[in-house]
């Protein structure tokens, strides 16, 4: 069982949304932060950098927008549909764009294909808890 879900059985109060899927999308989340962290990295280790630039770029705002979405989805007590929504769609889109980028450069680099991964499934489970919102 991840911290995630940990901490979510310990709240005080009701949720109001499946623990399960706020658990996986907040470790999806996380997960993803950390693989673009890391592929940063290890793209600015390339030799062909130039190349890699868009890359780069994809994988900070990655990072940004995933981590920003798992803290607050954290916070279930401030849970306010008006902002966890933009940022659910914000963090599914930026997890194509940058899977998708990640992908380009994935039959070169194993660093990319591990990111593309952790991309796909940060989208696919901000998708999900999107459609459970609803």
């Amino acid at each position: 069982m991840s911290y995630a879900r940990q901490m979510l059985d310990t709240y005080p109060h009701a949720l109001g949304v499946d623990a399960d899927a706020l658990a996986v999308t907040i470790d999806a989340a996380n997960d993803c932060a950390q693989a673009c962290a890391a592929d940063t990295d290890a793209d600015l280790s390339e030799q062909n950098l130039a190349d890699m630039v868009e890359c780069i770029r994809l994988c900070l705002h990655c990072a940004d927008i995933c981590t920003a979405t798992a803290r607050v989805l954290s916070r279930p007590a401030s849970s306010d549909p008006m902002v966890n929504r933009p940022l659910l769609e914000a963090c599914a889109a930026i997890g194509k764009t940058c899977g998708d980028e990640c992908e380009r450069h994935a039959h070169m680099h194993e660093h990319c294909r591990v990111c593309a991964e952790a991309c796909r499934r940060c989208e696919q489970a901000c998708r999900d808890f999107l459609g459970a919102m609803k």
